[in-house]
Formats: structure tokens, sequence, C-alpha cells
């Protein structure tokens, strides 16, 4: 059994572009787990049971900024007040952002921001490449 070497937050409610995620995930190779949070509120509702359980937290979150009920710039902002994600990388993307959107992300605490892609070859290379960023090699 492949041993897991990184542990991915999605957090986005499109089902088309979690199924890419988790199909990129395969086309990456082993020891990725991907977890799929589908909105801010349930972003901060996972993060506040796992704090609670003492469960591992990821170690890099992609966030979309077009979520339902809490939007990702809230959700984010709310993420960077706790101590325990403070050193986590989030990566936030969206298809459709202004200018003031990118500036806002990195104000609320955002590593990088990415423009979305809209098929699956690009999902996957921008989930390789933000991977072999942000992870140590092991």
């Amino acid at each position: 059994m492949n041993e897991i070497r990184c542990n991915v937050l999605l957090v986005n409610d499109d089902l088309f572009e979690v199924d890419m995620a988790r199909r990129a995930v395969i086309e990456s190779g082993s020891g990725i787990c991907l977890s799929v949070a589908k909105g801010g509120d349930a972003v901060l509702n996972w993060f506040d049971a796992g704090v609670a359980k003492k469960e591992q937290l990821p170690d890099l979150i992609l966030m979309d900024l077009q979520l339902p009920k809490l939007d990702g710039l809230a959700a984010l902002r709310t993420l960077r007040g706790h101590d325990a994600t403070r050193d986590i990388p989030i990566v936030v993307f969206s298809a459709q952002y202004t200018q003031d959107e990118v500036v806002m992300s990195y104000r609320a605490g955002a590593n990088s921001f990415v423009a979305k892609p809209a098929d699956f070859t690009g999902f996957t290379e921008l989930f390789r490449n933000h991977l072999a960023y942000w992870m140590p090699q092991q």
C-alpha cells in the first residue's frame, strides 16, 4: 500500500471540478489524499471538527472564490485567523475574477492566486505544479 505523502483539501462546490481534481490526483500518482469541502461554511466546519479531534490537517488547500453560503474570501479570512492554519499554503483559484479580488485574496492570506483552468489537462497541470511548488520533496 502506498504511503500518504500529501493531504490536499479542495474547497469547491462544482461537481465537475471536484471530479477533475479527483482525476488529477489519480494522474499525479500515488501518495496524495484529496478531501473536499463543498463551500465556505463547510471548510470552516471541517477545520473546527478536525482541530477539535486533533486530526491531521491538510498540507495544501486549493480554494475556489465562488462558493455558496460563505464566499471564498470570507472563508479565507476566517481560516487565516486560526493558529492551526497559519502555515498551510492556500492557493485561491477562480475562473472569473477581478483585480480587486486578487488583491483582496492576498490581503486575506492567500499564498497564491491562479486563474482556474476550464479543462482537465489544464487542471491537472495546475494541480501538479502547485503540489511540486508547495510540497517538500520526500
